[in-house]
């Protein structure tokens, strides 16, 4: 039998928002209700609640919605119980986001479908939450976040608001590319390149992605991992040259260098230098 398992936090950058990720196997979930919304995705086993008058059952790979003070319940539908990430955002953050993707103000999102089955939308979802669990810059938490919700906004809210129209922002853009190069050490916030790109946030990261091909806080990644092979080249230290390139620490800045070189920092420094 699986041991239960349950990590709970809150993420300051985005508003105190709170995530879940878990196992339950014997536990149950009395009739309660959320101030804000319910964003989960099953890793593992089946759950099952009592929503809306009717009762549902989120196998593996589902994506599970519950909507502001709306009473539910949850247990395991499998015999082994069921592991899963959930996002709690806030009425705020949902709205936020919902008026970004417009352009205008909007009545909040309510998702008509407590679960989905969406393999695209449950990746994403899950590597937001990983995200936030690791405790990535700030740029990189942000963005995900409004991507996330936005996505899921557009495919699965009831009224289904469409994105204000796309128009390409040269000038904009170019400003931020060339702010993410010169400060790349920092821990710049996406709410500063949209200020700097004179654009709403989430226009910011649809724009970046249609002209770079990335995210912004991928970009920002790249420019990192650039300069630090420069600095193991020289001869500095893992630890020193994590920190001089604006990494939190020396396992995010390991992680992100294999990824993109191929190789770890040590070795890559080792050979640049005998």
């Amino acid at each position: 039998m699986n041991h239960e398992y349950v990590k709970f936090w809150q993420d300051a950058t985005l508003s105190n928002l709170e995530l879940l990720h878990a196992t339950y196997v014997k536990h149950t979930f009395a009739p309660h209700t959320h101030e804000g919304y319910v964003i989960g995705v099953i890793e593992q086993g089946a759950e099952q609640f009592a929503y809306r008058r009717r009762q549902h059952i989120a196998p593996v790979g589902s994506i599970v919605f519950i909507n502001p003070g709306e009473v539910h319940t949850g247990s395991a539908a499998a015999e082994h119980g069921w592991t899963y990430r959930t996002l709690y955002p806030s009425i705020e953050l949902l709205q936020r986001a919902v008026s970004d993707l417009t352009g205008r103000p909007r009545e909040i999102p309510f998702f008509a479908e407590p679960v989905v089955h969406d393999p695209e939308m449950m990746a994403e979802i899950s590597l937001t939450h990983r995200a936030l669990e690791e405790q990535a810059s700030v740029l990189e938490r942000e963005s995900r976040m409004l991507w996330t919700l936005a996505r899921l906004i557009v495919r699965y809210a009831d009224d289904h608001p469409r994105p204000r129209p796309f128009a390409k922002e040269h000038m904009g853009i170019q400003r931020v590319r060339t702010y993410l190069e010169e400060n790349y050490a920092e821990n710049i916030s996406l709410q500063q390149l949209a200020v700097i790109a004179q654009l709403s946030p989430f226009h910011l990261l649809r724009s970046f992605r249609n002209q770079v091909g990335l995210p912004p806080h991928t970009y920002q990644i790249q420019t990192r991992i650039r300069h630090a092979k420069s600095l193991l080249g020289i001869g500095l230290s893992c630890v020193d040259t994590a920190i001089a390139v604006g990494f939190a620490d020396q396992s995010h800045f390991t992680k992100h260098f294999k990824r993109i070189v191929g190789v770890p920092p040590g070795l890559y420094g080792s050979i640049r230098n005998s």
